[in-house]
Parts: C-alpha cells; sequence; structure tokens
C-alpha cells in the first residue's frame, strides 16, 4: 500500500510552472519514488512570467532556458523519472499541432491571493479554451498507464490562475479517464491541514535532504532559509514542512 491509500505503480503529477512541482508536492514526489513508485511529471508553463531572485540568471542567458536546467536539476533530486510539457508529444490532443501554453502571470490581491494579471498574452495557458487543455491532459493518460493523478485543490493552492485552470483540466481530464486525483491541499498559515475526512499525510522527514536539494535547484524563484523554510521573490517567507496532505477527490474512496 503506497502514501496514496492504495497501491500504485506509476503516478502522474500535473502543474502549471517549474517549481510547483517541488514546492507544491516536492515531499510526495520524492516519498513515492523512494518507495519504488514510477512518478512522471507534466509541466503546463515554462514559467515565463515570474519574478527572478537577483543575480541567478547569467546576463545574457534565456530565462526559459535556465528555468528548464532549474527543473531538470529538482527532478533528478526528487527522483522524478520522466518530464513532459503539455501541448507536446502524447500530451497534445490527436489531430493538433503541437502548442506551448505561456505563463499567464499573477497580481498579488488585497486578501493576499493570487489574482489575474491584467496584461495576459493571447497565448497564455488561461487564454487557451477549458476543453482544449483538458484535451492534452486526457491525451496523455490515454497514451500512458497511471494509477493516480495528483494536482491541485480546487483553489489552485494560493489562487494563480494557471494553478486553477491546470486543476479544472487535470480533474476533468482524470474523470474522463476513471483514474483516481489527488488534490495536495493549501496549509493553513500555522502549516497545519485544512480539516477534512478522509485526509491523507505523507510525511518525508527522512528524504529532506532531497527536499532541500530540489529547492535549491529553483535558485532563481526561491531562496532556501533553513530546513523548514522558504523565502520568495517578494521576500515573503512560507513556511515548508517535510509532510504533505492530500484529499482523493474522484473517484471517491468506496
Amino acid at each position: 500500500m503506497s502514501v496514496l491509500g492504495m497501491p500504485v505503480r506509476r503516478v502522474l503529477l500535473v502543474h502549471a510552472h517549474p517549481d510547483d512541482e517541488t514546492l507544491a508536492t516536492g515531499a510526495t514526489a520524492a516519498r513515492l519514488a523512494a518507495d519504488g513508485v514510477e512518478v512522471w511529471l507534466l509541466t503546463a508553463t515554462r514559467g515565463e512570467q515570474g519574478e527572478l531572485v537577483p543575480g541567478t540568471v547569467p546576463e545574457g542567458v534565456d530565462v526559459v532556458t535556465h528555468r528548464e536546467g532549474e527543473l531538470a536539476s529538482a527532478l533528478a533530486a526528487l527522483g522524478i523519472v520522466r518530464q513532459l510539457w503539455l501541448g507536446h508529444g502524447p500530451a497534445r490532443a490527436e489531430g493538433l499541432d503541437p502548442r506551448r501554453y505561456a505563463d499567464s502571470g499573477m497580481v498579488w490581491g488585497p486578501d493576499g491571493r493570487a489574482a489575474p494579471a491584467p496584461d495576459v498574452a493571447a497565448d497564455a495557458l488561461t487564454q487557451a479554451p477549458l476543453e482544449e487543455v483538458t484535451d492534452d491532459v486526457a491525451a496523455l493518460l490515454d497514451d500512458e498507464d497511471f494509477d493516480a493523478v495528483v494536482s491541485y485543490d480546487d483553489g489552485g493552492g494560493y489562487g494563480h490562475p494557471d494553478h486553477v485552470r491546470v486543476h479544472d483540466a487535470t480533474l476533468a481530464a482524470a474523470r474522463r479517464a476513471g483514474i483516481p486525483y489527488f488534490a495536495v491541499l493549501s496549509p493553513a498559515h500555522d502549516g497545519s491541514p485544512p480539516p477534512s475526512d478522509g485526509v491523507l499525510t505523507v510525511d518525508a522527514g527522512d528524504l529532506r535532504d532531497r527536499l532541500l536539494a530540489a529547492r535549491r535547484a529553483h535558485a532563481s524563484q526561491v531562496t532556501v532559509v533553513d530546513d523548514d523554510h522558504i523565502r520568495h521573490v517578494g521576500g515573503q517567507l512560507q513556511r515548508l514542512p517535510a509532510v504533505e496532505h492530500l484529499l482523493r477527490i474522484d473517484p471517491p474512496v468506496g
């Protein structure tokens, strides 16, 4: 039995940007991989709109190329065996030309959660029809044999529009394929999980070195302060323990 409460051989993580796999589901990925599960990652965008920690991207180096390199290093640390881009290869609906989904960006709202950016590019993920994004995720689920899918909760974690779009598309695709969907739950401000029946706790405390290596790999986005805290580009300090909480959304247990 795996930490997902069911036997699994291959699990797909679906995320919006490079670094989300580490910051949102790093403990889950590392735990599954250490337990012998084949962990794959589907990333929707290259994170072009993400702010950068000053001095972390060498002059003259393309930001997207740099972030792709950071992602590769993080995946190696976590034990994720394969990474794919949404809109390409097996993650593109049959009959459609490849598509590169762009980062939609965001601004911080007055409630402290992410809100849509005022100037979203036409090729951004949130501007694509939800059906098209869903079909792309579904194409990968049809092409490969996954036992479970892990992605965001319905609020997209902290509300980033790309996270919400990935949640909506991935949940719909998982339902279409009949594959269990596990939402990583956003912690309360004190780090505790939201109250809910059936919450699964994934503890990767014994794999902390892997988590820290993955977090440090994304140096253009976050700074590792200590074992349990990171600092974002804007200066926000975030507690990030080696424990995550998941809820099986669909199909329901039982």
